[in-house]
């Protein structure tokens, strides 16, 4: 089992930035570098969306370019941590981000194992 935990959410005004945080807890056997970790977000009434990805090679995947543009994945397997470094944020960047773990790097959330409870981020116009 694995256990995640997000932070670095808030309210934050049209072009700033936040840097998201996601801590893994792993039980004994079970070690984070083997995890491929991602980020999802979701606004209330749509279907998640595919925000990032990081492999366990480090390889980094976005879910459109406009998050490949503004949006940075890396992960410290010395602290079983990724972040998401969201620059130039929009006001249709406000949802709950999620973190997830997983065998790959898959863009189906279902393809996940394991998720965060969430982290809302809040862009004001």
């Amino acid at each position: 089992q694995v256990q995640l935990v997000e932070s670095g959410g808030g309210l934050v005004q049209a072009g700033g930035s936040l840097r998201l945080s996601c801590t893994a807890s792993a039980a004994s056997g079970r070690t984070f570098s083997n995890y491929a970790m991602g980020w999802f977000r979701r606004v209330p009434g749509k279907e998640r969306e595919f925000v990032a990805a990081v492999r366990r090679s480090g390889e980094s995947r976005h879910g459109t370019d406009s998050m490949k543009d503004r949006f940075t994945i890396s992960r410290d397997n010395a602290k079983n941590t990724v972040i998401l470094q969201m620059n130039s944020l929009r006001p249709e960047d406000t949802a709950v981000y999620y973190c997830a773990a997983g065998s790959d790097s898959s863009t189906k959330g279902l393809a996940w194992n394991y998720w965060g409870q969430g982290t809302q981020v809040t862009v004001s116009s």
